[in-house]
């Protein structure tokens, strides 16, 4: 549905993830944040999973989505001059050192794996982390997703 939002202020990337659930919920926030989903494959649902659609409620017919069939595929699409922010347990750089701009692209991994050495490799100077006081390894998929947009429209929000 391209065309829905007055303008996408952000696109938020998962690179072949595995719980449609975490996508359905991902997807919700989207359309919530005026942000574009791009689903890199392969997926570990079909983008017509019943949970997917359960999770996304009826807001899933306002995302503005995009399937690309590989990882490369995606890469090779990015915009020139894309703005690329890999979200990762291993970043040494925390999520308030980004300075969002509209456009960015936000990539999460999958949830069991996280990011792949490849997509980590290409964009390694732009690595980042959610930074927490608990005993956690990670976040759940869909809570690091909010937690990322929520500080990208704060950060935008006081730029006004």
């Amino acid at each position: 549905m391209a065309g829905f939002y007055p303008e996408t202020l952000f696109n938020v990337v998962l690179i072949e993830p595995e719980i449609p659930n975490n996508t359905g919920n991902i997807g919700r926030t989207c359309v919530g944040l005026w942000s574009k989903l791009h689903l890199v494959a392969p997926l570990g649902f079909s983008i017509d999973d019943k949970q997917l659609k359960r999770a996304g409620l009826d807001y899933w017919e306002h995302l503005d989505f995009q399937y690309h069939p590989s990882r490369k595929q995606w890469a090779d699409n990015l915009p020139a001059g894309a703005r690329v922010h890999l979200i990762e347990t291993t970043g040494t750089k925390s999520i308030y050192d980004i300075d969002f701009q509209p456009g960015d692209h936000v990539v999460f991994g999958r949830e069991t794996t996280g990011i792949p050495k490849d997509i980590l490799d290409k964009f390694e100077g732009s690595v980042y982390r959610i930074p927490f006081p608990g005993q956690l390894r990670s976040f759940n998929l869909s809570n690091c997703v909010a937690m990322v947009l929520g500080e990208a429209w704060r950060q935008l929000q006081t730029k006004r």
